[in-house]
């Protein structure tokens, strides 16, 4: 195993971890932000105004883009044993 080998495995795990990761961040991070800024116009300081919102989002993106999640990450794990196949032989 060469330390090239190593690198585009770790940068594999990293782009794979971040592409997953990314529809759910950026759907809870613009709720809240919506939800901040309609905080602040109305100046209602309720706590499970803002969790509610961001539950139910990251929820329904979990539903709608779990397939591709499970998919991409699926495919990761084949590809790391199809290295570790072709080490062995």
């Amino acid at each position: 195993m060469t330390e090239n080998m190593i690198m585009s495995i770790l940068k594999q795990a990293i782009e794979t971890g971040l592409m997953v990761a990314a529809p759910i961040l950026i759907v809870s991070i613009l709720i809240g932000l919506i939800v901040s800024v309609f905080q602040a116009t109305t100046q209602i300081q309720e706590q499970t105004l803002t969790f509610v919102p961001k539950l139910v989002a990251v929820a329904l993106t979990g539903l709608i883009a779990g397939s591709w999640m499970l998919h991409r990450m699926v495919n990761f794990t084949q590809s790391i044993f199809e290295i570790m196949t072709n080490i062995v032989h």
